[in-house]
């Protein structure tokens, strides 16, 4: 190998290093503001501004539409990441459950105690409305796909195997909307002795989906 070639490879190396350690440097980066952003709303609200949230990080708001480009763009990437997060646990919470009414119970508990936990962050991420090329809507479908199929398995299990199932094939996304509804109803509603507690509203959401409202009703009006 002549020295020409030996030289080359050595820039050619070095170039690349500089290049995987600025690509490294750039994704850390971006990591640490999609955190500091999280933080932010969490704090602020859902309505937050880009100067808030670039305060709120002790940096600017150029650096932010650096990495983002704007506020659209890290709404979208701080989404995905939220949905994500929303979607290993409540997924992992189910998976856990043998039992089908346990598996539902821990579905609906999961996804009760992640919105409480923060109200800003999750209306930040449900509340806006997303194109078909929104990274945050693909997450958010891909865990509404997971979680329809996981939801089918464990109700046809409750259900009459006779039962017609190209009807109860809508069931899954119909629980899935009712639970929002139903939980974001519940997360609305002041703090007061009427509000019934995350446990209760838990086992209520869960009763509703396995046997619906009737099947109470006939057992306490006979």
């Amino acid at each position: 190998m002549s020295n020409v070639n030996k030289i080359t490879e050595v820039i050619d190396g070095e170039t690349d290093g500089r290049a995987m350690r600025w690509q490294a440097h750039r994704t850390a980066r971006h990591e640490e503001l999609l955190k500091l952003a999280r933080k932010a709303v969490h704090k602020l609200g859902p309505q937050v501004s880009m100067e808030d949230i670039a305060s709120h990080a002790k940096t600017s708001k150029p650096v932010y539409y650096r990495y983002f480009g704007d506020k659209e763009g890290l709404r979208q990437a701080l989404s995905a990441k939220v949905i994500n997060d929303f979607r290993d646990r409540i997924i992992a919470a189910a998976l856990a459950k043998d039992q089908e009414l346990n598996s539902l119970h821990a579905m609906v508990t999961a996804y009760l105690e992640l919105a409480t936990n923060s109200p800003n962050l999750y209306y930040f991420v449900t509340g806006a409305q997303r194109s078909t090329d929104d990274e945050s809507a693909g997450a958010l479908n891909d865990f509404f796909d997971e979680a329809s199929e996981l939801i089918s398995v464990r109700l046809l299990k409750l259900y009459d195997q006779n039962a017609t199932a190209a009807a109860l094939g809508f069931w899954p996304r119909a629980a899935l909307g009712m639970v929002r509804a139903a939980g974001e109803q519940w997360l609305r509603q002041p703090d007061s002795d009427s509000k019934p507690s995350l446990e209760t509203m838990a086992q209520e959401i869960t009763n509703w989906l396995a046997y619906g409202i009737a099947s109470i009703s006939e057992t306490t009006n006979p």
